[in-house]
């Protein structure tokens, strides 16, 4: 099941919450910094881990952490890409960060996930397109999936609110 809520990601109770986190791991502004701050050191020195050892997370690719302080047993940092005209695989990348999110909440036994509207603030992604990405993603992955059961858009801002509840109303059964 597909949902949409608007509100803060950090405090939603879900199985885990996926960052729009940068390449670093280390903490950034927006949703990566809201949910480093909420989470506490964890999920720094378990990014710092990943970081030493894997040189940061490439855009499209997914890592997990644990969730700290927030109401969730997991983080899932993935990194969507920088909008730069459409040129430059960027429908690609954002798709492969939710999909490669997906895939990592599965083999964690997450049964309840929540999403930002990944890519849609600095990096400057239109929101609607983005939005479009994230729904098809979620919904083909939901057709192969016997382990999540509910994923949560949770949108910020009342634009990236209506947009999701208007595109994932054909998807509510």
């Amino acid at each position: 099941m597909i949902k949409v809520l608007k509100g803060d990601i950090t405090v939603i109770t879900v199985d885990a919450i996926v960052n729009a986190a940068n390449s670093s791991l280390m903490g950034g502004g927006g949703v990566d910094g809201a949910i480093h701050r909420a989470g506490g050191p964890v999920i720094h020195d378990e990014c710092m881990k990943i970081a030493n050892a894997r040189g940061g997370c490439p855009t499209g690719e997914a890592v997990i952490t644990k969730a700290g302080n927030l109401p969730a047993k997991y983080v899932i940092h993935t990194v969507g890409p920088v909008w730069r005209g459409g040129t430059s695989r960027e429908d690609e990348l954002l798709s492969g960060a939710y999909i490669n999110s997906l895939k990592l909440a599965a083999e964690h036994n997450v049964k309840t996930i929540s999403f930002p509207n990944i890519s849609t603030g600095i990096y400057g992604f239109p929101k609607e397109r983005a939005a479009n990405i994230a729904i098809k993603t979620v919904n083909d992955f939901f057709k192969n999936n016997n382990v999540i059961e509910e994923v949560l858009f949770v949108c910020y801002d009342s634009e990236n609110f209506e947009l999701y509840k208007k595109l994932v109303e054909p998807f509510q059964t």
